[in-house]
């Protein structure tokens, strides 16, 4: 029988696998314990940390579309303190590799809320969040100014020699551009991609079904997009990149990592099937081993586009 090594590294980490959760998809890791042994993925993203708590945006903020979900969640979150108090305990005594999504209003608060969670220890890396379409404050801001985005992920490097990945805006002019600025101030990994800018509108009412009227639209709809981004950001610099965007099905997963990403997370199919995440590893288990790939790094960037 064949035995293939499923582990991938983005800068100073090892995952045991490539499949990761995504951010504000999957709470604390605690809410889906029930469903699954958690310590089957690659790792789990947090939801957004910020360094105090956010009630986020008011309701309604979830609206379904055809194909994908908008949101306008605002990052909602518990704030630091609470999370080191509260949620950190649990994640501590996960196995799997736990990356904290980190928000902020300033540039400094990103740099302030690593600084905290590492003098608690128990995390293996994070996730800054400089590309959330649903704040006034921050948010995408960070991701539309290469400078910015620089500053953001220098300051939070000098906190931390775990794993930082910065998550990258697809609502951008070039994400290249960004993905070089980031990865020039000492980016580990780039998440591709956060969510677009979308909108719906209820006939009935004729009124927004967003109470921000705007939100981020992910699912199966952007997964074309998202596909393309992480090919641009591949050739545009040399640090991995985890792709995101749409995945529902092994094939998704595939199709990404063929593309050139080094790993992938799950975002909505999380809502969709709450065992996607173990299901996923099991079949990528199963297709390495019919396939006799013996490392991901076979399977890795193997897109062959001079059949193109």
């Amino acid at each position: 029988m064949l035995v293939s090594d499923l582990s991938v590294k983005l800068g100073p980490l090892t995952l045991r696998n490539p499949i990761l959760t995504a951010s504000g998809t999957f709470g604390y890791g605690e809410e889906y314990a029930s469903f699954y042994d958690l310590n089957r993925l690659g790792g789990l993203v947090t939801k957004a940390v910020s360094l105090t708590p956010r009630p986020g945006n008011p309701g309604p903020r979830i609206a379904e579309t055809c194909g994908g979900m908008l949101n306008s969640i605002g990052l909602a979150n518990v704030g630091v303190k609470k999370f080191i108090s509260d949620k950190l305990p649990f994640l501590k005594q996960l196995t799997c590799a736990v990356i904290v999504n980190v928000a902020g209003k300033t540039v400094e608060d990103f740099a302030r809320v690593v600084a905290e969670i590492e003098a608690a220890g128990g995390v293996n890396g994070y996730e800054l969040n400089v590309s959330c379409p649903n704040v006034k404050e921050g948010g995408m801001a960070f991701s539309a100014d290469p400078h910015i985005t620089a500053s953001v992920t220098r300051l939070a490097r000098q906190e931390t020699d775990r794993c930082l990945i910065v998550k990258l805006s697809p609502n951008v002019t070039s994400i290249s551009e960004i993905a070089i600025s980031a990865e020039s101030a000492g980016a580990d990994a780039l998440s591709v991609i956060n969510t677009l800018v979308g909108m719906a509108v209820d006939i009935q009412t004729r009124r927004p079904k967003l109470a921000t009227i705007t939100g981020g639209l992910s699912g199966p709809a952007i997964k074309p997009i998202a596909i393309a981004k992480v090919f641009e950001v591949v050739r545009a610099v040399k640090i991995p990149v985890i792709g995101i965007g749409g995945i529902m099905h092994l094939h998704d997963v595939l199709e990404f990592l063929i593309t050139g990403a080094t790993a992938v997370q799950i975002g909505t199919a999380n809502f969709v099937d709450p065992d996607i995440g173990a299901r996923l590893v099991t079949e990528l288990e199963k297709y390495v081993e019919q396939h006799q790939i013996h490392k991901m790094n076979e399977l890795i960037g193997s897109i062959q586009l001079q059949q193109c």
